[in-house]
């Protein structure tokens, strides 16, 4: 340690009189001190800015970047700068700008230093992570080959390397790499042995005896085809036994039905079930295989007392948050201990929406918070000057690392073992290591070690998403964020909000391709909305804390501490939900591999290109305003930067996956809606994009889920004047749920009725169907109750079928014998082939829409409806492919299409009857002929077949358009329709479509139907 005279701050900091009773003397602390205390000329590079010691995320590591960062006890002395240092050259001018803050002429008594990172240990820790992640896809003998050139390299490096440090480091993560590849290897070949991979690949029904090794949850409610699936409970285990044979093999149950017995559960339980073993349907999967039971669960022995006492806390923090707000009381128990299980659907979209999410996933921010009320300040903790409750206990290093140690142990049992709770819980665990030995911490090295034993230990967590985003984020703020703060403080910014953007912008940067790779969207708002949120992080996570202790002994003082913490967790969920409300809060991202490389190139250009940003502050504050006007998407604004939909659009078909959501212009910020879709969240996106704030009338055509599960997301932060609905309350349980949901909001409900007429602004409908009484339907299926309308706006016609079936569509042309030609037909029945083709040649539309889901089990929509659509000289559009779709126009001759799939936006004019050109991203289909129902069978998709002639389709989709044959262009077009088909030596078959012929092709005597241009 440096000599010299010490500065009065110093000196009255080190007297044994001025400094706390508790604090060790001066002569027992500075042999310590001493013993560890590195050269002068490697204190600054030892010295490190860090987030705590469990290397808190984002989100509450910002606000303790200042208070964590330290000098070493070898680090430059306060003497270095004042007069005796002067001789010193460089050193001493170092030492100067140090201390040029201080008030003291001779420096400041515990100056701030912050140097390189230690990287030493990153390189293996990366290798073994690597290695694990990449193994179990090898295969093992791909494995075992790489392992063994590896270490080959390895031992070649070590034998004959000339530069002995770059070779230690090389072989050193070839050997890491090593050890992580033959852990994954070990475990993937543990988890398929015994005989419940053998059960799965069977599917039998077998007998097992397993414990349970995590919390149950209630799976997120899905729709199947038109019901709602039941609620399913999944459950992690280890069979131990299955059938005689002892095992232990990781598994997941999926209970159906009754799961209230399931979600009681608690982790180390042991129970028995008959159950169906199936393989796991995911890919690298950690579990061997599901299960699905026959039956509740036989209770063999009950929970581990340190897990009843780990519930019992759990459910005391929910009692005692009972009194809050909604959004309070659903969210104070995630932020503290990870209990998610009261959430609302909308409240996790808003948090996902705005990369929010980390504060429900316990992390190592929670943790920091906790181990920094027992050690105090970090960057003291080994001092006379230390902190914290153990300093004021007078409790000794060693015994409050051990105490450290004791309450990370409890963090995790309480919190639960997920990947972020595991990693924080290493980074504790050696930074309390390095506490109680007196050693120097640096926490980048305990974060790599972290990772390296980790993987080794669970090499599953190497293919963890969630693993990766907390390694990523505590990387991020350890090496980026404290660069990128002093370069915000050296151009003004204040150091308290420098430290908070470098730190969420840092986290955001690094974790950003990870996310694309989960959910193929970019956040807009994560930035702002972290930097918002984090001031109410710890007073939350502290007060929830306490009333987490306090509630099983004293539940009205843990009432009391959880109205405390209510206030800043309400911040926290109106910061998401505001943040998630923007227009442009998200925005559509390539997904996959290759979107996480384009947006890690974008990220680094930014960062290259934003050191001169804020060389200029006109075009910081450019970017900034650009920035904002994306977020807002101000509706004046061309489309180009607005997105889709149009200014001008009529009618829009949102995607909302095998369902139907349909939007009527009403004004301005209004629209007539019909139908919710099966999904809250995807509805309430489009109706977002839609800029939809009032919806003066809410028709839900039938009550199949697939129509109104989505009611929620269209009633969220809208004014909904009325909801109508059909004649027939089937199915009971979800006619039901709606009522439930409108009397919630306060909206009246109506019933529809043929004849009925309305108009607003420049909208004008009428009921075609139901009839008033549900006994005049022609079935008892909600099918055929459908809500038929139609819609007469902007000089457009459009007919909306909701889900009518072929005899309901007859009697409703039967009632309505003066049914017109429409502009626009929204398909019945999602495209299914049950449509009355005489309905199609009746109202002979120009456009066809139909809203279906990707790769739906039903085949929707069916190869018969979209031919004999085409055939009528109709565009047909589906959302599974084109996405959201927008229609505008002003008179039938405007007619327009607007394409919003896969994040782009294409328009185009649809054809008219007597000319025109498609939309650019029609793909017509091949045509075939069409049968009725009824003669013979026909299948829902077009087999694949190979054609000789050179001519493949028509229509052309480019140039004028004349309906197939009609005009003097259809003649030089007939041989290449005749040839579109496959060649048989016998005549196909006449079919019968209405406003067709058949014609005798040109193509090798091979006849097919050609149809005729409509009647003039």
């Amino acid at each position: 340690m440096t000599t010299g005279k010490r500065a009065p701050a110093a000196s009255a900091a080190r007297e044994p009189t001025a400094a706390p009773e508790h604090s060790a003397p001066v002569p027992i602390l500075a042999p310590v001190e001493e013993a560890f205390a590195t050269p002068p000329a490697r204190a600054g590079a030892d010295a490190e800015a860090e987030s705590g010691p469990a290397g808190g995320e984002q989100g509450s590591a910002t606000g303790q970047a200042a208070a964590d960062a330290e000098s070493g006890p070898g680090g430059q002395s306060p003497s270095g700068s004042g007069p005796d240092a002067a001789g010193e050259g460089g050193r001493g001018r170092e030492r100067a700008a140090v201390h040029a803050a201080a008030g003291s002429r001779l420096g400041d008594a515990n100056p701030r230093q912050e140097g390189p990172p230690d990287w030493r240990l990153v390189g293996p820790a990366l290798a073994a992570w690597g290695g694990a992640a990449l193994a179990p896809g090898a295969g093992v003998r791909a494995g075992l080959w790489a392992m063994a050139a590896a270490v080959t390299v390895a031992v070649g490096l070590l034998v004959a390397g000339r530069r002995r440090g770059l070779a230690l480091a090389a072989a050193a993560a070839l050997l890491c790499g090593v050890a992580g590849a033959g852990a994954a290897l070990l475990a993937d070949a543990d988890r398929h042995r015994g005989p419940v991979p053998g059960l799965a690949e069977r599917r039998a029904v077998a007998d097992v005896e397993l414990r349970v090794t995590a919390d149950p949850v209630e799976a997120r409610p899905r729709v199947r085809g038109a019901a709602r699936a039941p609620r399913t409970a999944v459950v992690g285990g280890e069979v131990l036994r299955a059938g005689a044979t002892r095992t232990r093999t990781p598994v997941v149950v999926m209970a159906e039905g009754d799961i209230g017995p399931w979600l009681r559960l608690l982790p180390s339980t042991r129970i028995a079930v008959t159950a169906r073993l199936t393989p796991s349907d995911r890919p690298g999967d950690r579990a061997a295989a599901l299960l699905r039971p026959q039956g509740p669960p036989r209770v063999l022995a009950p929970p581990s007392a340190p897990q009843r006492l780990a519930a019992r806390l759990r459910a005391g923090l929910r009692m005692a948050s009972q009194p809050l707000p909604a959004d309070a009381r659903a969210l104070l128990p995630g932020l503290v201990v990870g209990d998610t299980s009261a959430l609302t659907p909308e409240l996790k979209e808003a948090f996902r929406a705005t990369d929010l999410t980390h504060l429900t996933a316990v992390s190592g921010a929670n943790l920091t918070i906790v181990l920094i009320l027992l050690i105090g300040p970090p960057g003291v903790a080994i001092r006379a000057e230390r902190r914290g409750l153990a300093a004021s206990l007078g409790l000794p290093l060693r015994l409050t690392a051990l105490l450290g140690a004791g309450l990370t142990l409890a963090f995790v049992v309480v919190c639960r073992p997920s990947p972020s709770v595991l990693r924080a819980a290493a980074c504790g665990l050696i930074t309390l290591l390095a506490i109680g030995t007196g050693r120097r911490r640096s926490l980048l090295p305990a974060l790599a070690a972290a990772v390296l034993l980790l993987v080794l230990y669970e090499p599953d967590l190497a293919r963890s998403f969630g693993f990766a985003l907390s390694v990523l984020a505590t990387g991020a703020l350890l090496t980026l964020a404290p660069g990128w703060s002093e370069a915000l403080r050296a151009r003004g910014v204040p150091p308290r909000l420098a430290e908070a953007l470098a730190a969420a912008g840092a986290a955001q940067a690094v974790c950003g391709p990870v996310i694309v790779l989960l959910s193929a969207r970019l956040s807009l708002v994560a930035v702002p909305c972290n930097l918002l949120a984090e001031p109410a992080v710890g007073p939350a996570t502290v007060l929830g804390f306490a009333a987490l202790v306090v509630a099983p002994v004293a539940p009205p003082a843990a009432r009391a501490l959880a109205r405390l913490a209510g206030w800043p967790t309400l911040w926290i969920a109106t910061v998401a939900r505001h943040g998630a409300a923007l227009p442009g809060a998200q925005v559509a991202w390539p997904d996959g591999w290759a979107g996480a490389a384009l947006l890690a190139v974008l990220t680094a250009a930014v960062v290259v290109c934003g050191r001169g940003l804020l060389r200029r502050p006109w075009a910081a504050i450019g970017c900034a305003v650009l920035l904002l006007l994306a977020l807002l998407r101000p509706v004046p604004l061309p489309r180009i930067v607005a997105g889709w939909p149009p200014g001008d659009w009529r009618f829009a078909m949102c995607d909302v996956g095998q369902g139907d959501a349909l939007a009527l212009s009403a004004g301005p910020g209004a629209a007539v809606v019909v139908d919710a879709g099966p999904d809250p969240a995807k509805v309430d996106h489009c109706l977002r994009d839609l800029r939809v704030t009032s919806i003066p009338l809410l028709i839900l055509t039938h009550f199949h889920a697939d129509h109104v599960d989505g009611l929620p997301g269209v009633l969220r932060g809208r004014r909904v004047g009325a909801i109508e609905t059909t004649v027939l309350d089937e199915p009971p349980g979800q006619a039901a749920g709606v009522r439930r949901e409108a009397a919630a909001a306060g909206v009246p409900m109506v019933r529809a009725a043929a004849g009925e007429r309305r108009r607003l602004g420049p909208l004008e409908w009428q009921v075609l169907w139901p009839p008033p009484s549900a006994a005049a339907l022609p079935d008892d299926g909600p099918n055929d109750a459908s809500v038929a309308l139609l819609v007469h706006t902007g000089g457009l016609t459009l007919l909306l079928m909701g889900d009518l079936e072929p005899a309901a569509q007859e009697e409703l042309m039967t009632e309505v014998p003066d049914l017109p030609r429409v502009d626009v037909l929204k398909v019945a029945h999602h495209g299914s082939a049950y449509q009355d083709p005489d309905l199609f040649a009746r109202v002979h539309p120009r456009l066809a829409l139909i809203s279906v889901g990707a790769d739906n089990p039903y085949g929707h929509p069916s190869a018969r409806t979209v031919t004999a659509l085409q055939a009528l000289g109709a565009v047909v559009l589906r959302t599974d492919t084109d996405g959201p779709i927008a229609v505008s126009g002003t008179a039938p001759g405007e007619l327009r299409t607007t394409l919003a799939g896969s994040g782009s936006v294409s328009a185009g004019r649809v054809p008219g009857r007597r000319g025109g050109r498609r939309p650019t991203d029609t793909r017509p289909v091949p045509r075939r002929p069409f049968r009725r129902p009824g003669a013979g069978p026909w299948p829902d998709r077009p087999r694949r077949r190979r054609s000789r002639c050179r001519g493949r389709t028509v229509p052309a989709t480019t140039g004028r358009w004349t309906p197939p044959g009609a005009g003097p262009a259809a003649r030089s077009r007939r041989r290449s329709a005749a040839c579109a088909w496959p060649h048989r030596r016998r005549r196909i078959r006449r079919g019968r479509v209405p406003g067709t012929a058949s014609r005798r092709g040109r193509c090798r005597g091979h006849g097919r139907p050609v149809p005729r241009g409509p009647s003039r």
